[in-house]
């Protein structure tokens, strides 16, 4: 708050008094008590306004009965002036529509309010009058009441935090390849025939293969038996493990070229699980009846009762699911040493037909211009109708300053995950759509949106709604908005690193505790690393002190 004695702005008022045969020293002294306060007395932008609150106070005496006053707040900077709404006053017995000031003195308060302009950061506000008094006019030397304007708001990041997604490109591929044997009723005798099946031939030229591929190292083999649930729990758990080991013979047959190691043999027994998966994925007739009977007995002896009493479906489930059922699966698996940066890059230039999507996305992200990583995303949404593709551009979109561009791609992806929820806030953010803005970020959830919570409600000017977003956050932005809210502790606690605008803000912090060497050491700093905050620096009113 900022009080100002006026002994001369509004003088003029004393001479229209009535004791005219006073000394000009003693008209004068009537204006001695003529107070101005504001608040603040150092403006601030909030929300892309200057606010400031005046308060005068007239003694008695004061004010002309028969007297008006205009009065103009102007924000005077460096290049320019930003003028409030003329504010007119009238003495008692003026009979007109302004605000009455009495003669027996009063105290006037005004809500003012300017739109900020670039360069104002450097201002300072003054009451500029003219008095009226029969028909003369009065000019008033122009009364200086603050200076401004704090701008430390336009430190915040205001494009909003987003990231792109990761292209799920893998050094190494788990790969597996599976051989299936299929076995007669009660039979663990694997037949000739199932040496010839499209399973088994598939199984062994994929191993011929990867014993070729330098690129491919087998791991291991499990060898896993199973039973169909008929005939009893004992007698299948038995009938597995004769299953187990003809199987691994069998693997023995189809691989006895190829090294395996590490081979581990499991055996199942009855295959409860694979039954019920089997019967829900067919469309046997009164299936849902089965998987009733599953989910309310446990027992597998129950179980099969139950479901041999159902003599027609089981007839169906004897002919369709259990031949299915009464197998074992040779499982090897490999690994696969993926291309390289530099390999995909150069297999790349006769063309994308053979790559797979997230090969397509690694040569976006390593994409040295924006052209480039434009292209890649929009084949892989052609090619794949990717939405890590669609999301990814979008965020390019945004780094471009392209943000209806950006926003169009986020609106096609059909399942909206967190990132994409906040990358949909910082679009409607940036269009002015706080109430948008504000329910993206709460469904998204995470520390960015959290922080993007802040940004928008430091834009707003809203800084104590601000600060609660940030609790507990750390960063530049997390800082700044406990410093606007007026809690420099939590402000100072929540920057780290030495970034330029990091030490920029320790800098202001400094200096409003009064350490001016600390103050000038950090702001040294900063600007040695970044022309702009050296460039802001020289309008920073925060570092008035400093140039003293």
């Amino acid at each position: 708050m900022k009080r100002i004695a006026v002994t001369v702005a509004l003088a003029a008022l004393a001479v229209l008094g009535s004791s005219c045969d006073k000394s000009m020293m003693e008209k004068m002294k009537l204006a001695e008590n003529v107070d101005i306060q504001c608040t603040p007395a150092l403006l601030e932008i909030v929300g892309g306004q200057i606010p400031a609150t005046v308060t005068v106070t007239c003694p008695k005496g004061y004010f002309h009965s028969k007297a008006t006053m205009d009065v103009t707040p102007v924000l005077v900077y460096e290049g320019g002036e930003i003028p409030f709404k003329t504010l007119q006053y009238q003495g008692d017995k003026v009979k007109d529509n302004f605000k009455v000031v009495s003669s027996a003195g009063a105290t006037i308060t005004e809500k003012l309010s300017f739109r900020y302009k670039p360069g104002c950061e450097k201002a300072h506000l003054e009451l500029r009058s003219t008095i009226h008094f029969k028909n003369k006019d009065y000019p008033v030397d122009p009364v200086k009441v603050a200076d401004g304007c704090i701008a430390d708001y336009q430190l915040a990041d205001m494009g909003g935090l987003y990231e792109v997604k990761p292209d799920g490109y893998q050094a190494v591929l788990q790969r597996t390849t599976e051989g299936r044997i299929l076995y007669d009723v009660g039979s663990d005798k694997v037949r000739k025939d199932q040496f010839e099946t499209n399973s088994m031939v598939n199984y062994k030229n994929s191993l011929d293969y990867l014993k070729e591929d330098e690129r491919t190292t087998i791991k291991g083999t499990q060898i896993v038996a199973y039973a169909s649930p008929e005939g009893g729990k004992d007698y299948n758990a038995k009938l597995s493990d004769k299953r187990a080991d003809t199987a691994q013979k069998a693997l023995d047959k189809v691989a006895a070229d190829i090294e395996l190691t590490g081979t581990e043999i499991k055996s199942v027994g009855q295959d409860w699980e694979g039954f019920q998966e089997a019967v829900a994925k067919s469309n046997i007739e009164d299936k849902d009846l089965i998987l009733r009977v599953l989910s309310m007995y446990s027992d597998p002896a129950v179980r099969e009762s139950e479901i041999r009493n159902l003599s027609q479906i089981y007839s169906e489930i004897n002919k369709r699911v259990f031949p299915e059922l009464r197998r074992a699966r040779l499982v090897t698996s490999t690994e696969f040493r993926n291309w390289s940066d530099e390999e995909l890059v150069e297999r790349s230039q006769k063309g994308l037909d053979r790559f797979d999507e997230p090969s397509v996305l690694r040569l976006a992200t390593i994409a040295e211009t924006p052209e480039s990583k434009e292209t890649l995303y929009k084949y892989a949404i052609q090619e794949f109708n990717s939405d890590t593709a669609r999301y990814n551009l979008a965020m390019l979109y945004l780094d471009q300053g392209k943000t209806s561009l950006g926003g169009a791609y986020l609106s096609k992806i059909k399942d909206a995950d967190a990132d994409v929820l906040n990358a949909t806030g910082v679009v409607a953010m940036r269009n002015g759509d706080y109430e948008l803005a504000a329910r993206c970020f709460e469904k998204a959830g995470g520390a960015k949106a959290r922080e993007n919570s802040a940004i928008m409600n430091i834009i707003k000017g809203d800084y104590k709604a601000a600060a609660a977003c940030a609790k507990g956050l750390k960063g530049d932005n997390a800082a700044l908005a406990n410093l606007l809210a007026g809690d420099a502790a939590a402000a100072a606690d929540a920057l780290e690193g030495d970034a330029p605008r990091t030490d920029y803000i320790r800098a202001i912090l400094a200096a409003r505790k009064g350490e001016t060497a600390q103050a000038r050491r950090l702001l040294d700093a900063a600007c040695s690393k970044d022309e702009a905050l050296k460039a802001r620096a020289q309008n920073d009113i925060e570092f008035a002190a400093l140039a003293n």
